[in-house]
Order: structure tokens, then C-alpha cells, then sequence
């Protein structure tokens, strides 16, 4: 057979490794999730912006971490010569619309989006290289009634999936408090980690950066305790102090949270946030108090699936 004859080769079927094609029956279920997050969050008084999947690289090198900087970021060169991203996160074009318009804006600001956001990691459960995710933030409000009421919105979206209270459970910490503490961004970064690792190699690193041993006996300062009062008088029970949250990006400066699902087969940190108050200083202006956090589809489908909760509208 010579190359004239010879069969083209045929193009698979497969999506590109770790993204989704949504068939009909899976965009009813991601229209739910949607749907969902919209109503809380509007309900809650949010307001729905977006912004384009691609941004300028060197908008996540100063805050979002050298991991999602160096590993996981899409980026390529565009015929302008310059380095791009597919955006893998929405809080570094939150902070730069909010940045852009400062002066005309009228604080506080309670936003919402769902951005579609792209990052280059192992595909796993809970995991792909591309996801969407709820992001909500409120900015202008710097004392703990902020703290307290995006966490109240993030148990009232749970809740609103059909979540009992024992299925979830919200931990929070405070980065000041670890700050404090331990005075080494190297550490913080280590205790992030700590779940995922062996006990012991967690203890052999800490040793190594440290010089002595992990001390686990970590007490919340004021600011958690009157948070958790504050949470226990809304009618959030199912919130604890938890010392090894840390939220893995360098922006957070204050409170930080994790949402986890107490299931024990998919017993995993599901969302997260926190409060940046100086996020908008990479941009040359005077910051401005935020706390928010973001809610990815992937783990809530997961969570309703898990907990045979609906994913549909009844």
C-alpha cells in the first residue's frame, strides 16, 4: 500500500485528559449545582460579575503561590509576545476589577461568580484540569461580621443542597494566630500539608525546617473564639477550631475555613476561604478589607452523590 492509499488515522473520542464532556443528563445535574448557588447567593443580597478566562500571567506570580505559579498554571505566549494564563483562580481578577474601579465603587461589595477555571494537576476524584467554581466576597467590611456572614452563606448554601449538619463540618483557624506562632512561612506551608502526609515524615520535616518538634497544642486566640460564638448564635453549630487550616494561597491575612465532608467514603476538605486584606496592594492602591471564599462543582456533586442527596430539581 503505498502513502497515497494508506487509511488516515482516526481522531479519538476521548476529551482532553482531566476535563468533562457534559451530556445532557450531566448538565441537568451542573445546572442544579448552578442554580443553587445562584438563589443563596442572590438571596443573601450578592450580586452576580465575570470576567474572561484569560488573564495576564503575572497576575497570580505576586500572591497565589509558587505550587499553582509553577506547576499547575496553563499559560502560553500570545502573537503580542505575552505570557497568558487560562485563569485557575478567580480571586487575583476579583481583586483587579475591584482595583480598576475603586473610586466609583460603592463599599461594601458583596459579589458572586461562577467561573470556569483551568489547572494542570493528576486528575483524580474530586480533581480535573478544569472545573467551575462559586466564588463569593464581601469587601469594605473588616471586623469579624464579615467573617461571620460568609460563613453563615457558605453553611445556608450546604443546607440548602439538603445537607444535615453532621454530614459537613466547618473548621476554621486564623492566619495571624499561626503567624504568631510559628513566624515561618515555610512551616505554615508544611502544616497545610499535614493530612496528607505519614506522621512521620510529617515530623521529619518539621524537624529539618524547625529544628525541634511539632507542638500541637495550638489554642484559638480571641478572634476565633468570639467568631464561633458569633457563628453559634446564627445558628452555625457545626463549626471548630481547627489548627492545621491554613488555606495553601500566600494572600489570606486573616480567618481562614475549610468545609469538610464527614462521609467515610469521601472524607475530604470540600471548599474553602478566608480573609485578604492586601491583595490589592499588587496593583498600587490603598487595599481594602475582603473575606470571601470559592465552592468547586466537582466536590459538590461528589458531596450529593455520596450522601444520596438530589442533583436535580424535583
Amino acid at each position: 500500500m503505498d502513502e497515497k492509499t494508506k487509511p488516515e488515522a482516526k481522531l479519538s473520542t476521548e476529551a482532553y485528559k482531566g476535563v468533562r464532556d457534559f451530556y445532557p443528563e450531566d448538565m441537568a445535574i451542573q445546572n442544579y449545582i448552578f442554580d443553587t448557588w445562584k438563589k443563596v447567593s442572590k438571596d443573601a443580597g450578592f450580586v452576580e460579575y465575570s470576567a474572561s478566562i484569560l488573564e495576564p500571567a503575572e497576575l497570580y506570580r505576586a500572591k497565589s503561590g509558587e505550587e499553582l505559579v509553577n506547576e499547575q498554571m496553563f499559560t502560553f505566549t500570545d502573537k503580542g509576545d505575552r505570557e497568558v494564563a487560562l485563569r485557575p483562580e478567580m480571586t487575583p481578577s476579583f481583586a483587579r476589577m475591584v482595583a480598576a474601579k475603586r473610586k466609583s465603587l460603592k463599599f461594601p461589595l458583596k459579589w458572586f461568580s461562577i467561573p470556569n477555571l483551568f489547572r494542570y494537576e493528576r486528575p483524580q476524584r474530586g480533581r480535573k484540569r478544569e472545573h467551575w467554581q462559586l466564588n463569593c466576597d464581601i469587601v469594605g467590611i473588616a471586623d469579624l461580621n464579615a467573617d461571620a456572614e460568609i460563613i453563615s452563606l457558605a453553611y445556608k448554601i450546604m443546607k440548602a443542597f439538603g445537607a444535615k449538619n453532621e454530614e459537613f463540618q466547618i473548621c476554621i483557624n486564623d492566619r495571624v494566630l499561626l503567624n504568631e506562632k510559628f513566624n515561618s512561612p515555610e512551616l505554615i506551608k508544611l502544616l497545610d500539608r499535614k493530612e496528607k502526609m505519614e506522621p512521620a515524615e510529617f515530623s521529619q520535616k518539621w524537624m529539618e525546617i524547625s529544628g525541634k518538634e511539632y507542638d500541637d497544642n495550638i489554642e484559638p486566640n480571641e478572634t476565633i473564639k468570639e467568631l464561633l460564638n458569633k457563628l453559634e448564635s446564627e445558628g452555625v453549630k457545626n463549626v471548630i477550631f481547627a489548627p492545621t487550616v491554613t488555606r495553601g494561597f500566600d494572600y489570606y491575612t486573616g480567618m481562614v475555613f475549610e468545609v469538610f465532608d464527614t462521609h467515610p467514603d469521601n472524607k475530604r476538605s470540600l471548599f474553602g476561604g478566608g480573609r485578604y486584606d492586601n491583595l490589592l496592594e499588587i496593583f498600587g492602591v490603598e487595599p481594602v478589607p475582603t473575606v470571601g471564599f470559592g465552592m468547586g462543582d466537582i466536590t459538590m456533586r461528589d458531596f450529593l452523590e455520596t450522601h444520596s442527596l438530589p442533583t436535580c430539581e424535583k
